[in-house]
């Protein structure tokens, strides 16, 4: 199973020299992966996934500087599940080379922010008539009735909008350049720029453009 940390840089487009297909995509750098730590069902953890640390921190506690004795002090500790740990060992450093062209892969990211919003725009509302006595056609309108007596939990409203954990899945990979650290996913990558996201293989592969034959009727005589 392929997976990697990254930094989403921004959007591009890359064609493909065969047919001259265009494909947007997203740019992601990985930075330097190493693993801090394997977990098995053999353990008391009682699951199989490997923790991976990457980027450089300045401030750390006592305690995580324990638990990466050896290995550095990362800024970004992440945990991903595989079916099986034999191929990964505790200081193994990873990179972008096993990931394939054609390759679907999930993406998890941390939208953006957006800060206090109405209920039009945070939740799509239509709102109400502009005209004929409303003076607050982008409020939310009643948020209860007389029994249970308070408003309901769930209930659509103005509040904080985005700055949450999202995934968006099945993105392909486009190209892969391990020398430099980049990786292309075709389509939209969640989160600002600079910001941090996990890339997880799916195990599924296609070819990019599929080429379909054309065949030319028979004209009927």
């Amino acid at each position: 199973m392929n997976f990697a940390i990254g930094k989403k840089l921004n959007m591009s487009q890359i064609f493909d020299q065969a047919t001259g297909t265009s494909f947007p995509v997203t740019v992601v750098q990985s930075v330097p992966m190493v693993i801090t730590q394997v977990k098995s069902k053999e353990t008391k953890d009682k699951y199989n996934a490997v923790q991976v640390g990457s980027g450089k921190r300045k401030n750390i506690s006592k305690s995580v500087k324990g638990h990466l004795k050896g290995l550095g002090d990362f800024s970004v500790l992440s945990e991903f599940r595989v079916e099986d740990v034999k191929d990964y060992t505790h200081g193994q450093k990873l990179d972008l080379s096993g990931f394939q062209v054609g390759e679907f892969v999930n993406v998890v990211g941390t939208s953006k922010g957006r800060g206090f919003q109405g209920a039009m725009k945070r939740h799509g509302f239509k709102g109400f008539p502009a005209s004929h006595g409303h003076d607050r056609p982008r409020s939310v309108g009643s948020i209860g009735q007389r029994w249970p007596q308070h408003v309901r939990k769930g209930m659509r409203m103005a509040g904080h909008m985005g700055n949450q954990q999202v995934t968006v899945k099945n993105l392909q990979v486009v190209e892969v350049d391990a020398k430099k650290n980049l990786i292309a996913l075709k389509g939209a990558v969640p989160g600002a720029m600079n910001s941090m996201v996990k890339i997880i293989s799916t195990g599924k592969i296609e070819p990019l453009v599929k080429i379909v034959e054309v065949k030319e009727e028979k004209k009927k005589k």
